[in-house]
């Protein structure tokens, strides 16, 4: 398979996910796949073949400087990598915030902003939910 082909199929792991999370928050299959983290699990193994594939290839992990990162992602299969590791690490944050907000009860309208940006912009979701989660206390 080639790396194009494993992005497409990561990405299509990862979309019903979010879907899931955006629509159906309370059905037992969100939230079965919130509980065993499977999704992520499946990106995070994906993640390690090419992060091993990659460290094969020659590519040392250099995060001493910017010019070094950048030299990582000169490697397809780097970026493949990393392109996993976002998709896995910015689905846990929105795993996380449907979690928080069992506890918390703040209406899923206000959640959503928060997953679409934990899934466009990661970080950034992750401070709207503090925020709001902030502001509900």
């Amino acid at each position: 398979m080639t790396p194009s082909e494993v992005f497409s199929i990561a990405n299509l792991i990862a979309m019903p996910m979010w879907a899931l999370m955006i629509f159906l928050p309370k059905w037992k299959g969100t939230q079965f796949l919130i509980d065993t983290k499977l999704i992520p699990i499946v990106l995070s193994i994906l993640y390690l073949i090419y992060i091993v594939i990659s460290l094969s290839q020659g590519g040392g992990m250099d995060f001493s400087s910017l010019e070094s990162v950048m030299k990582l992602f000169t490697s397809e299969n780097a970026v493949l990598a990393g392109w996993v590791h976002y998709l896995a690490f910015d689905l846990l944050v929105g795993m996380w915030i449907i979690s928080e907000n069992k506890k918390l009860g703040i209406h899923h309208l206000l959640i959503v902003p928060c997953l679409l940006a934990s899934f466009m912009l990661g970080p950034i979701g992750f401070l709207l939910f503090t925020i709001i989660k902030t502001l509900k206390k």
